[in-house]
């Protein structure tokens, strides 16, 4: 097949600032990425250009690095003028940039969701094809999750849905991105999804999310823990029992409180009536009142019965606190037990279903790892290497370490001591927790791994420490996608369109990496950088789609992209003919079954 449009009206040599941007319209064009974005819903009519041609121009300006919308029209080389980009992606032309701006403000949640499935569908071959590899070499899928902010203007009213929110170590008002990758083989780093949320969003409350997102993706799971959680729900139940119990118990308490006050309340009316009595007998008195007197003793009990009843008034507000505790607690377990006992039917139907369990690693910050996470993480089946949230658990472990603790070396400025099977407060199963001690300039700092799977980690600190910072592979993607994808500029102000934004520029960051490995794989030499399988987005992206160069059409469809001689790649020459066509993997799961490629 042809890779451009072929015409004889056609020049046979273009040239285009933006050099890169040519094969990755090409790449896209082969794996459907092109055509399936042309298909999706976008409630706007089409008048020079389709609604979908300008949501591909939003992809290849994220793609091209684009700070600004406005810089598709008004950047030092405008894109929407590179009429070799637009031939290579299938366009017959760019718009203006208000014309991309106005389709993005067009687009609806059907939009979104239509734009995620086709990315999803272009995905899976290369995902599919990735999980394969990486249990056939390691024998087990590694997913890192995180979330990360997308700061705006203080000021700004017109952002809809933003929140104020922790961002950047600061609050900033802005959104928040729950984002989930795995480790691939092929390409070092595949990111599986990405959902924006407001800036108040917190991450304690994404771990389900990011693991359901990620089993999705890659249609692999491990078998749930439902041992582990049946011994769970007994001891629920015998917590449940016993709160019951002390609810009975602080009931009768408030009932015998009640009926002491019953009494005092009786003697005090009791006492009031002998008064009355004897004042109606003998009369008001006519001087000082004895003491010892029936009237005097009679006044003195009154006031006997009026302190005490005083006293059994102030027993019975703690006393009904306390029952009140007690029912929410009650109610509390019941929600908690019956929530565990419906996740228990689920995960032996998910066991059933699931034919091809997979091993499995989520490697999580400090801000997912609260004792439910970690509990339910286990519980799903996952090996689970994160940090504590609770300082009072980095408290508690610094307690425990004396003068003789022999600590161990695990990085150029952290060491760790660490207890394995550790039961803590916190987490209802037993964890293996690390506690590091470094520096950060000349403030001494603790922070506490844990970690729960077969491996011994507790016997090799240093292998432990760093394989949970490996995830800083998430963290750099992160920071890839605010830098190079330019996610740090909000570049549209409408739900639908910062999602799509959100969703394209995972999508840049993968698809560089697929088309370095497809050129890397064309019938010809390429020189550096252009060699390796493994590619620098950053400078593939900043650089190279930045980059002027010549394409010279040559016969039956073949294409040359040679360089400036002023760029800087002089001379390098990119060939792609017929023979490049990306071959997509055959499916690897039939009716869940695990199938080898």
């Amino acid at each position: 097949m042809s890779l451009l449009p072929v015409s004889d009206d056609e020049p046979k040599i273009r040239r285009t600032d933006h050099a890169m941007l040519v094969p990755w319209g090409m790449f896209s064009r082969q794996i459907g990425l092109v055509q399936g974005l042309e298909k999706v819903s976008i409630p706007q009519r089409a008048r020079d250009h389709a609604p979908q041609a300008k949501l591909l121009e939003f992809l290849v300006a994220i793609l091209g690095g684009c700070a600004y919308l406005q810089d598709i029209s008004c950047g030092p080389h405008p894109l929407d003028q590179d009429q070799a980009v637009a031939d290579a992606w299938g366009q017959p032309a760019w718009a203006d940039y208000s014309g991309v701006s106005r389709t993005l403000q067009a687009c609806t949640a059907d939009s979104v969701e239509s734009v995620r499935e086709v990315i999803a569908q272009v995905s899976r071959p290369f995902i599919d094809r990735e999980v394969v590899l990486a249990l056939r070499e390691t024998g087990v899928l590694v997913y890192d999750g995180d979330l990360t902010g997308r700061p705006v203007s203080n000021n700004s009213t017109t952002y809809p849905g933003a929140a104020f929110g922790w961002m950047d170590d600061a609050v900033h008002l802005g959104y928040q991105a729950a984002l989930v990758s795995f480790h691939s083989p092929t390409y070092g780093r595949q990111w599986l999804s990405v959902t924006p949320h407001p800036g108040d969003t917190v991450s304690c409350h994404q771990a389900d999310a990011l693991v359901r997102a990620a089993e999705a993706r890659t249609g692999v799971r491990p078998l749930r823990r439902t041992g582990l959680l049946t011994e769970r729900l007994e001891h629920q139940r015998a917590e449940l029992r016993e709160a019951l119990r002390r609810r009975d118990d602080r009931q009768a308490q408030l009932e015998a409180a009640r009926g002491k006050m019953q009494i005092a309340t009786e003697a005090w009316h009791h006492a009031l009536a002998e008064v009355a009595r004897l004042v109606e007998r003998d009369g008001a008195p006519k001087q000082v009142l004895r003491p010892y007197s029936q009237l005097g003793k009679a006044r003195h009990q009154v006031a006997v019965c009026w302190r005490r009843l005083h006293r059994r008034a102030q027993e019975i507000g703690p006393a009904r606190q306390a029952v009140e505790r007690q029912i929410e607690k009650v109610r509390l377990l019941q929600c908690e037990l019956a929530a565990l006992e419906a996740r228990l039917a689920h995960f032996v139907v998910e066991n059933q279903r699931n034919r091809a369990p997979v091993r499995a690693i989520f490697r999580l910050d400090g801000g997912f790892g609260s004792g439910e996470n970690l509990a339910w993480l286990i519980e799903m089946g996952y090996e689970v290497y994160g940090k504590a949230i609770s300082d009072k658990v980095t408290g508690a472990l610094r307690r425990r370490v004396t003068a003789q603790t022999e600590w161990t070396r695990v990085g150029d400025n952290a060491e760790m001591v660490a207890w394995s099977g550790l039961k803590l407060q916190f987490c209802p199963y037993p964890l293996d927790v690390g506690l590091e001690h470094f520096y950060t300039g000349q403030k001494e700092r603790h922070a506490t791994l844990v970690h729960y799977g077969p491996q011994t980690v507790t016997r090799d600190l240093p292998a432990w420490f760093n394989f949970y910072n490996g995830r800083q592979t998430i963290e750099a993607g992160v920071k890839e996608g605010k830098r190079v994808f330019e996610m740090h500029h909000l570049k549209v102000r409408s739900a639908a369109g910062i999602a799509i934004q959100e969703e394209f520029a995972v999508l840049a960051a993968n698809l560089v990496r697929w088309d370095a490995v497809w050129l890397h794989e064309q019938p010809f030499q390429a020189k550096a950088p252009f060699d390796r399988r493994q590619t620098s987005v950053k400078q593939m992206v900043r650089v190279a789609a930045n980059t002027t160069a010549l394409i010279f059409r040559q016969a039956e469809g073949n294409l040359l992209l040679r360089f400036d001689e002023l760029s800087p790649y002089a001379g390098v020459e990119l060939r792609i003919g017929q023979g490049s066509a990306f071959q997509p993997p055959l499916p690897l799961f039939r009716n869940d079954v695990f199938v080898p490629i």
